[in-house]
């Protein structure tokens, strides 16, 4: 047709264009943020802002989940689809000149990243944040509870029983002994994979005790020694795989049952 005239999508010039223009996402959609090499970063999900309640809603849990409390989350925002994976983690390390993490023999590319402490996976957010112009960080502990539990309020997001196959937790049916390549099970209501076990992620905030009060995009305390990591891994049975669940380890420690997932601002 006259007066059209085909693009190259890999065209600088067309990088450039698409880098002034603001977009706009909504709630469920899969997006990747672009690297300077031209290479595209890891798959995110955006999430619109909500209320929910955070703890041990069901009873039974354990009493560093309670009590429940009521947060608000603000603003809409984007959650890694999936965990880091150590070939996302490996393009950082070989950027950078870092350590690749070991893998313990179980397989690299789309497994999740192992061995990586709190320090590392705030390095692997700046490093991504200053690769794509865009503001990634670990997840606060709301934020993590408020995609992990997806508008339900059971014990997992299907329901109140771990079931067969549904996640990567010790005795849960699944054919894993150790880490499951991301996305081997069903994603949640929001489109977010391994919220239920694989491995353990870490979020942004201190450990503290919950407060009954309700709360706005809370962030934790400010001063404390050790950092939250939530969802369950491989090592562990159901009942510490729900989304109410919370742990703490020093933010220098390094486990093979230990990744991340990043959130993106918007």
């Amino acid at each position: 047709m006259a007066g059209l005239r085909l693009v190259n999508p890999e065209s600088p010039k067309l990088r450039d264009f698409e880098d002034q223009i603001q977009v706009i996402y909504i709630p469920g959609q899969v997006f990747r943020d672009r690297l300077k090499d031209g290479s595209k970063g890891p798959q995110m999900v955006w999430i619109a802002a909500g209320s929910f309640q955070m703890g041990d809603i069901q009873g039974g849990g354990y009493d560093w989940e309670k009590p429940v409390h009521k947060v608000n989350i603000t603003q809409d925002f984007g959650m890694g689809r999936y965990e880091v994976t150590f070939a996302e983690y490996d393009k950082f390390a070989e950027a950078t000149g870092r350590k690749k993490p070991e893998d313990e023999g179980w397989g690299r590319g789309n497994r999740p990243v192992i061995y990586v402490s709190w320090h590392d996976a705030v390095a692997y957010a700046e490093w991504l944040s200053e690769q794509t112009g865009e503001k990634y960080r670990l997840p606060t502990e709301a934020e993590w509870e408020y995609v992990a539990r997806a508008g339900t309020s059971t014990k997992y997001w299907w329901g109140n029983e771990i079931g067969s196959n549904k996640g990567n937790c010790r005795n849960s049916g699944d054919r894993f002994e150790y880490t499951a390549p991301v996305g081997s099970f069903k994603a949640n209501p929001f489109g977010i994979y391994d919220t239920v076990g694989n491995v353990w992620e870490w979020t942004q905030d201190i450990y503290g005790s919950y407060s009954s009060s309700l709360s706005s995009d809370p962030t934790g305390p400010s001063t404390g020694s050790t950092r939250v990591y939530r969802g369950g891994g491989w090592n562990v049975t159901a009942p510490n795989c729900r989304p109410a669940y919370r742990d703490r380890y020093s933010p220098f420690r390094r486990y093979s049952t230990l990744g991340f997932r990043l959130l993106r601002q918007p």
